[in-house]
């Protein structure tokens, strides 16, 4: 299967290569790199996924159990004061619904955090990059317990265009505060 998978792989980068013909050749010059390798690691999750795209782009913890809802929220809140991320809102979508039904709701609450030095750092490199702000870790509760969901953040770091130094340095310490905040959060770890 995996050399079904390369094959396929290979066939269909030469025939965007042939297809798109110079362009792409210098576009794929402009990576980071590792871009590859990362593409694939997408693929593989989409696969996975049977196709949902969401599922190829973002990173999800389980929670452990014992682990509430509120001691997550702290958790979040601790390691951003520690990386010196700001907290810029929090949005209790499950509250709202039960505010509007009166029926108790699956916890769905979306917290969302930034460096604004590196988010117009970010958007000045990139516009379309204001898209993906401010960074969000999504809690929600599904039959098996609480989850943590959040966007891959190696998209941003290790598959575009190469980062100049010190924007590179910056993108991947929120990369590695946003990874941390899912460890720390879905293992109970304070």
């Amino acid at each position: 299967m995996n050399l079904l998978r390369q094959a396929s792989l290979a066939l269909a980068l030469v025939a965007t290569l042939l297809a798109t013909g110079c362009s792409t050749v210098a576009t794929i010059g402009k990576l980071e790199d590792g871009a590859g390798a990362e593409a694939n690691r997408m693929w593989d999750r989409w696969v996975e996924g049977e196709g949902d795209i969401a599922v190829a782009t973002t990173w999800e913890r389980k929670v452990k159990a014992g682990v509430s809802a509120k001691d997550v929220e702290e958790i979040l809140k601790l390691v951003a004061v520690e990386r010196n991320m700001r907290d810029v809102g929090t949005l209790p979508l499950s509250k709202e619904l039960e505010a509007r039904s009166g029926k108790k709701e699956p916890v769905l609450t979306v917290y969302s955090y930034c460096s604004p030095d590196t988010a117009r750092k970010m958007v000045d490199f990139s516009p379309h990059m204001a898209a993906y702000l401010p960074c969000r870790v999504s809690l929600v509760e599904k039959a098996d317990g609480l989850w943590l969901y959040t966007l891959n953040m190696d998209m941003m770091v290790k598959m575009g265009r190469k980062l100049p130094s010190p924007l590179k340095e910056e993108a991947m310490a929120v990369r590695n505060t946003i990874y941390e905040m899912m460890e720390r959060a879905s293992k109970g770890e304070f």
